[in-house]
């Protein structure tokens, strides 16, 4: 299993880059962590195995010092961007 992230800065219109994200397994070891590149992405954030993990992302923004999202990952590879703005936030699961 591959997981990927890509960071919008949607109140700018542009790639959020510098944002550092984590991948925390269940136990709550980290498993993987980035920093967003100047395109927003973090290309492969983690190689491992299914299950459920946390991914915490680090965003510039005013209001959210920390976003995390608690997903069930399967076999194959996962994008899960953010799209951020200083008072909103939003995720999917991407392809």
């Amino acid at each position: 299993m591959s997981l990927s992230t890509h960071v919008l800065d949607t109140e700018r219109g542009l790639p959020a880059a510098g944002v550092r994200v984590e991948l925390y397994d269940a136990a709550g070891a980290l498993v993987g962590d980035g920093v967003t590149d100047e395109g927003g992405r973090i290309g492969e954030l983690a190689e491992t195995t299914a299950g459920t993990y946390r991914i915490v992302f680090h965003p510039p923004s005013p209001f959210f010092k920390k976003i995390e999202l608690e997903v069930e990952l399967g076999e194959g590879h996962h994008h899960v961007p953010l799209l951020i703005s200083s008072y909103a936030c939003a995720s999917y699961r991407g392809s």
